[in-house]
Protein backbone atom coordinates (compact mmCIF):
# COMPACT_ATOMS: atom_id res chain seq x y z
CA UNK A 1 0.00 0.00 0.00
CA UNK A 2 1.21 3.49 -0.81
CA UNK A 3 0.73 6.71 1.12
CA UNK A 4 -1.13 8.69 -1.53
CA UNK A 5 -1.44 12.43 -0.87
CA UNK A 6 -4.81 14.15 -1.14
CA UNK A 7 -5.62 17.71 -2.06
CA UNK A 8 -8.72 19.71 -1.15
CA UNK A 9 -10.92 20.93 -3.99
CA UNK A 10 -10.51 24.46 -2.64
CA UNK A 11 -6.82 24.29 -3.57
CA UNK A 12 -7.53 23.44 -7.21
CA UNK A 13 -8.45 25.66 -10.16
CA UNK A 14 -12.04 25.55 -11.41
CA UNK A 15 -10.96 24.70 -14.96
CA UNK A 16 -8.08 22.59 -16.30
CA UNK A 17 -8.61 23.54 -19.95
CA UNK A 18 -5.32 24.36 -21.65
CA UNK A 19 -3.20 23.56 -18.61
CA UNK A 20 -0.27 21.58 -19.98
CA UNK A 21 1.58 21.42 -16.66
CA UNK A 22 -1.38 20.15 -14.57
CA UNK A 23 -3.78 17.32 -15.31
CA UNK A 24 -7.11 16.41 -13.73
CA UNK A 25 -7.81 12.73 -14.44
CA UNK A 26 -11.41 11.59 -13.94
CA UNK A 27 -11.65 7.81 -13.49
CA UNK A 28 -15.45 7.49 -13.16
CA UNK A 29 -17.71 5.61 -15.55
CA UNK A 30 -19.13 7.19 -18.71
CA UNK A 31 -22.58 7.88 -17.23
CA UNK A 32 -21.02 9.65 -14.24
CA UNK A 33 -18.79 11.73 -16.54
CA UNK A 34 -21.76 12.68 -18.72
CA UNK A 35 -23.73 13.82 -15.66
CA UNK A 36 -21.04 16.33 -14.71
CA UNK A 37 -17.25 16.65 -14.64
CA UNK A 38 -14.46 19.14 -14.02
CA UNK A 39 -13.90 21.45 -16.99
CA UNK A 40 -10.80 20.42 -18.92
CA UNK A 41 -10.41 17.06 -17.17
CA UNK A 42 -9.17 13.96 -18.97
CA UNK A 43 -11.65 11.08 -18.76
CA UNK A 44 -10.26 7.57 -18.50
CA UNK A 45 -12.52 5.17 -16.58
CA UNK A 46 -10.81 3.01 -13.96
CA UNK A 47 -11.08 -0.13 -16.08
CA UNK A 48 -9.33 1.57 -19.02
CA UNK A 49 -6.38 3.19 -17.22
CA UNK A 50 -3.86 0.40 -17.88
CA UNK A 51 -4.67 0.30 -21.61
CA UNK A 52 -4.58 4.11 -21.95
CA UNK A 53 -1.56 4.87 -19.75
CA UNK A 54 0.19 6.64 -22.63
CA UNK A 55 -2.50 9.38 -22.52
CA UNK A 56 -1.37 10.45 -19.03
CA UNK A 57 1.55 12.89 -19.14
CA UNK A 58 4.12 11.67 -16.61
CA UNK A 59 5.57 15.19 -16.32
CA UNK A 60 2.30 16.94 -15.47
CA UNK A 61 1.19 17.64 -11.91
CA UNK A 62 -1.48 14.95 -11.63
CA UNK A 63 -4.77 15.04 -9.73
CA UNK A 64 -7.13 12.06 -9.84
CA UNK A 65 -10.84 12.37 -9.11
CA UNK A 66 -13.75 9.94 -8.85
CA UNK A 67 -17.11 10.08 -7.08
CA UNK A 68 -15.89 10.09 -3.48
CA UNK A 69 -12.25 8.91 -3.43
CA UNK A 70 -12.08 5.11 -3.54
CA UNK A 71 -11.42 4.60 -7.23
CA UNK A 72 -8.97 7.48 -7.44
CA UNK A 73 -6.96 5.91 -4.60
CA UNK A 74 -6.75 2.59 -6.49
CA UNK A 75 -5.75 4.32 -9.73
CA UNK A 76 -3.08 6.36 -7.97
CA UNK A 77 -1.61 3.23 -6.37
CA UNK A 78 -1.38 1.70 -9.85
CA UNK A 79 0.13 4.87 -11.33
CA UNK A 80 2.73 5.13 -8.56
CA UNK A 81 3.78 1.54 -9.27
CA UNK A 82 4.28 2.65 -12.87
CA UNK A 83 6.45 5.67 -12.12
CA UNK A 84 3.86 8.44 -11.80
CA UNK A 85 3.31 10.86 -8.94
CA UNK A 86 -0.04 12.38 -8.12
CA UNK A 87 -2.65 13.38 -5.58
CA UNK A 88 -6.20 12.27 -5.03
CA UNK A 89 -8.92 14.89 -4.84
CA UNK A 90 -10.25 14.67 -1.29
CA UNK A 91 -13.95 13.83 -1.32
CA UNK A 92 -14.04 13.48 -5.12
CA UNK A 93 -16.82 14.98 -7.20
CA UNK A 94 -19.09 15.00 -4.15
CA UNK A 95 -16.77 17.54 -2.52
CA UNK A 96 -16.27 19.40 -5.81
CA UNK A 97 -20.01 20.00 -6.17
CA UNK A 98 -20.58 20.68 -2.44
CA UNK A 99 -17.96 23.43 -2.65
CA UNK A 100 -19.80 25.10 -5.53
CA UNK A 101 -17.09 24.37 -8.10
CA UNK A 102 -18.31 24.47 -11.72
CA UNK A 103 -19.03 21.34 -13.74
CA UNK A 104 -19.78 20.68 -17.39
CA UNK A 105 -21.92 17.83 -18.62
CA UNK A 106 -22.02 15.58 -21.65
CA UNK A 107 -19.15 14.33 -23.73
Amino acid sequence: MFDIPEIAVTQLPDDFTGQSDRLMLDVREYDEWDAGHVCGALHIPLTEVAARLDEIDPDAELFVICHSGGRSQRVLEYLVRNGYEGSGVAGGMLSWVQNGKPVESGR
